[in-house]
């Protein structure tokens, strides 16, 4: 699984670059409409980011898409896990917290940082690796570790060497001539090089939020920490909860495995599919009436729901009361909400 901010901004720059066509065709690729979610505190599997971009390389005819890309991707635009990062003091300790939070932004990747000879060396091992499009992932990864690195040091910093865990030859003078450095292909991960005293580089910003763990922690929904299969199903269909429109189909290509195969290890889990889906549904309508002016007409029809009485009765069944009353108690003095359950 990956947060969606992986992918923030990327939909406007295919609309613009390549045209509405390339982008609805990237998004049924992913079947999931990025856009809607991108800034949304939403987990995916690497599968769905990996289609995402390689329908866009494939539809557009850009062969190196996310090469072109990764000199416009940055950190900061990965919502309160970038801002958590950014906070720290030196270079150095950005990298660190990076590397012991990597499951609050994705699930089986992994960061490092290896220092020895007055050279330091910034890893990354990305769990999308082998699938198709990870060329595109790959360096739009390398772009962000670069944003990380520009944040703390001068403007005409340059990295030292680029790894890159692909194939040789194709886009090799392309890359360095955007990177504005070598370029090693065949290496057995990601990694950016730099000198060990660039590590102490203070932040070139001296005002930015300083988010604390704590703050990182509860702005990731505890759909993130439930484990096991059920974890990943409730994450992939959150997401699509929030673009209004929930798919087993969909959920089951998203994780490369069967509706029955996803049906069968769900339930040995305890838990079905639909009940999974109508308890997201309700957390996100809940979230919907305290947050919003929305009408109930409006809330039923984002969730994707045929007719708003059929919206009312599945809000009830989960969350023990309609719409219309769980609205009035949010309102100030209106009394004790009911919590949707976590699983």
């Amino acid at each position: 699984m990956i947060s969606v901010a992986a992918l923030t901004g990327i939909p406007e720059f295919v609309r613009s670059a390549f045209g509405e066509p390339v982008l609805r065709t990237a998004n049924r690729a992913a079947r999931l409409d990025i856009e809607v979610v991108e800034r949304s505190d939403c987990f995916v599997p690497q599968r769905t980011m990996t289609a995402f971009v390689d329908a866009v390389a494939r539809a557009s005819g850009a062969e190196h898409f996310g090469l072109e890309l990764a000199p416009y991707l940055s950190l900061e635009h990965y919502g309160i896990w970038g801002e958590y990062l950014l906070g720290a003091s030196t270079l150095g300790a950005a990298v660190g917290r990076a590397a012991a939070t990597m499951d609050f932004h994705a699930r089986g990747d992994a960061m490092s940082l290896d220092v020895a000879d007055g050279r330091a060396r910034i890893g990354y091992a990305s769990a999308a690796r082998g699938l198709d499009g990870y060329a595109h992932v790959a360096w739009g990864t390398i772009g962000v570790v670069l944003s990380l690195c520009r944040s703390y040091l001068p403007a005409a910093w340059r990295p030292q060497c680029i790894e890159v865990d692909l194939e040789a030859p194709g886009p090799r003078e392309l890359a360095e001539d955007l990177f504005e450095c070598p370029v090693v292909f065949g290496a057995p991960g990601l990694a950016v090089w730099l000198r060990s005293t660039e590590l102490s580089a203070a932040a070139r910003r001296a005002t930015r939020p300083l988010p604390t763990f704590g703050d990182l922690a509860r702005a990731r929904s505890e759909l993130h920490r439930i484990r096991g299969l059920q974890g990943f199903v409730a994450n992939q269909v959150w997401a699509q909860v929030v673009a209004g429109r929930v798919s087993i189909d969909s959920t089951a290509r998203s994780l490369d495995i069967s509706v029955r195969t996803l049906q069968r290890e769900l339930r040995r889990e305890g838990v079905e599919f639909r009940t999974l889906v109508n308890t997201l549904r309700g957390r996100r309508a809940a979230e919907l009436l305290r947050q919003t002016d929305a009408s109930v007409t409006q809330i039923s029809m984002a969730l994707g729901y045929a007719a708003p009485a059929h919206f009312a009765r599945a809000f009830r069944k989960v969350m023990g009361i309609g719409p219309g009353e769980f609205r009035r108690a949010a309102c100030p003095g209106g009394g004790p909400l009911p919590e949707p359950p976590v699983d």
